[in-house]
């Protein structure tokens, strides 16, 4: 067992192709054209070996890379002493179930305070953006976009340093829409944002149209990423988000420009807990110019996908996963502290049981019960991260659909240290509505990479009804959890933003209302370029970006109603207000 390559490519690499591709996740990175792997890895030195290999290479920042990685290569590859540890892609999904009307940015004083979020970028990385829309447009008719990366192109320049896709500058997108065609306009700049989610998210942070509409930040400059791959329905992935970000931050030091970076999408595999390489990669992001990272906390709060929970004097405890019928598969992680040594036992809903071998020579073991077949990896601990995960993919076994009904995980405690136990399912987004755990946690249900320690990580409240939103992400609550952000003393989420029936520009020119962590988020960005723009761009604080505008954000922060205590794992230090967030008082 390689102790640099992450558990899933472990998995993925003693698997078949056959049998990955009946996963939701062990096959993404891999291209079966070239029978190669699109890796993440943090490194030191030099990679010219790879290079030299033919191994294409694109550098991001602080000893981050990607690589395409012939599979019979990738041991090699990870044996190089330059080579610290490996991750394959995850996929990505978008946090979707008047913006500035309750976040106290109609406040703000005028005259000399009154606030734009002139001079100032906001970088959206998500599905795209309808450009020739109104909002996006100063009064002259140009274009307020700065620069323009659509990822899914094949044909034309990608920016400086990257590989894929085509970059569009402010000049570009300017000379198309002076034409009136929409066939010639499209010729001279083919992209589009089929799915409607980014061109709200920009929207909601920036958007601009005489009466009609306004964001918190106006007259701030854009970059968009149209992020994803040239298939239709894809979702983004890691590797995508960490070009997209790397592309961002590199802008606003080219410029010499703070930038408000949004990310509005999560993913739910991992240990929560800051370690994988893409919460690293935004923690060292962060620090890099003036930059601030603004993360949706996802909407799995109420999705039954996660479960937690420790061991009484019986020292056994049982799980219950309720699976809805034609589930395709299924992955259930388990992470626990090293520390800790279980006996696991399996159930399927007909009654066929099997217990796990406590120790796997490599690391994966298989299994059947009934028609489903249970891929189980045991992962150890690694030089970036101590908990243990054990990882079970269930896929079908002559059949379409894996077994519904409810399925049992029961525990035994061997040695419990701390005798505490995080069950997590794959994100809503690709679970049906009725497969989840019969006795859910809600808490430590926000979505990686809202888990990043220097990100702003945004919930979602109802404005309407000054109420949290149910569905929002979760932080810490459990004071005894001794895996994950806990540990490290990290509140999260940082404060929430309105998240229900939020007005948005749609793709077609009209408004519609959204929910979703995904439309909290940019709210919370918009109200980040105004500190920057308040601090750095009208000189009254050179410093306000990163960490002190999170706690300028917090710090301003009301209360809720119904809620006394504060932080809080629901809605961390409150509801955004801007006004109370600035030392103009």
């Amino acid at each position: 067992m390689n102790q640099k390559l992450e558990n899933q490519l472990q998995l993925a690499l003693q698997t078949t192709e056959e049998t990955r591709l009946q996963t939701e996740d062990l096959n993404v990175g891999f291209d079966t054209v070239t029978d190669s792997w699109e890796l993440i890895v943090k490194y030191h030195g030099s990679l010219e070996k790879l290079e030299a290999l033919n191994i294409p290479v694109e550098y991001l920042i602080d000893g981050y890379a990607l690589l395409q990685v012939p599979q019979n290569l990738v041991e090699s590859v990870a044996n190089l002493e330059e080579i610290e540890y490996v991750e394959k892609p995850k996929r990505y999904f978008y946090e979707v179930t008047n913006p500035t009307g309750d976040s106290c940015i109609a406040q703000l004083p005028r005259g000399d305070f009154s606030l734009t979020g002139k001079g100032v970028l906001v970088a959206v990385i998500d599905s795209g953006i309808n450009y020739a829309l109104p909002v996006f447009r100063r009064a002259d008719g140009g274009t307020r976009i700065r620069y323009l990366w659509d990822q899914t192109l094949k044909s034309g320049n990608p920016p400086r340093g990257f590989r894929v896709g085509v970059e569009f500058d402010r000049e570009q997108i300017d000379a198309a829409l002076k034409e009136e065609n929409p066939q010639r306009r499209y010729e001279l700049l083919p992209t589009v944002d089929s799915s409607g989610h980014g061109t709200a998210v920009a929207g909601i942070a920036v958007g601009n149209q005489a009466d009609r509409y306004r964001g918190p930040a106006p007259e701030a400059e854009l970059l968009v990423v149209k992020l994803g791959l040239p298939e239709t329905g894809s979702f983004p992935r890691t590797t995508e988000i960490m070009r997209a970000v790397t592309w961002a931050v590199r802008k606003g030091v080219e410029l010499q420009m703070p930038v408000a970076v949004n990310l509005s999408f999560g993913n739910s595999y991992g240990a929560h807990d800051g370690s994988s390489l893409l919460e690293r990669f935004l923690d060292n992001a962060a620090e890099i110019g003036r930059t601030v990272i603004c993360v949706g906390s996802g909407n799995d709060g109420a999705s039954g996908g996660h479960l937690a929970g420790g061991f009484g004097e019986r020292r056994t405890a049982e799980v219950e996963l309720a699976v809805a019928e034609y589930e395709r598969s299924l992955s259930i992680q388990l992470w626990k502290n090293y520390s800790d040594i279980y006996r696991i036992r399996l159930r399927s809903p007909g009654g066929q049981e099997s217990a796990l071998p406590q120790t796997i020579e490599g690391g994966k073991y298989t299994l059947r019960l009934e028609q489903t077949e249970i891929l189980v990896y045991f992962g150890e601990p690694t030089p970036y991260a101590s908990a243990q995960e054990i990882y079970l993919e269930l896929i079908p076994g002559g059949r379409p659909y894996i077994n519904s009904g409810v399925w049992k995980i029961s525990l035994e405690a061997v040695r419990a240290v701390t005798g505490r136990y995080y069950f997590y399912l794959p994100s809503a987004a690709v679970r049906s509505t009725g497969t989840g755990f019969s006795r859910p946690t809600p808490e430590l249900t926000q979505t990686i990479p809202s888990t990043a320690s220097k990100v702003i990580t945004v919930g979602a409240y109802d404005s309407t009804f000054d109420a949290y939103a149910d569905f929002s992400g979760r932080g810490l609550e459990i004071p005894d959890r001794t895996v994950g952000v806990v540990t490290g003393g990290i509140i999260k989420p940082d404060l929430v933003a309105p998240g229900v029936a939020v007005t948005a520009p749609d793709v077609y020119g009209g408004f519609l209302p959204v929910t979703g962590t995904s439309f909290a988020t940019p709210i919370v960005t918009g109200s980040a370029a105004l500190l920057m723009e308040w601090g750095i761009v009208r000189g009254n604080d050179p410093f306000l970006y990163g960490e002190k505008v999170k706690a300028y954000l917090r710090r301003g922060a009301q209360p809720l109603r119904g809620i006394e205590q504060y932080p809080n794992a629901k809605v961390g230090f409150g509801k955004l207000c801007v006004s109370e967030s600035l030392p103009i008082n």
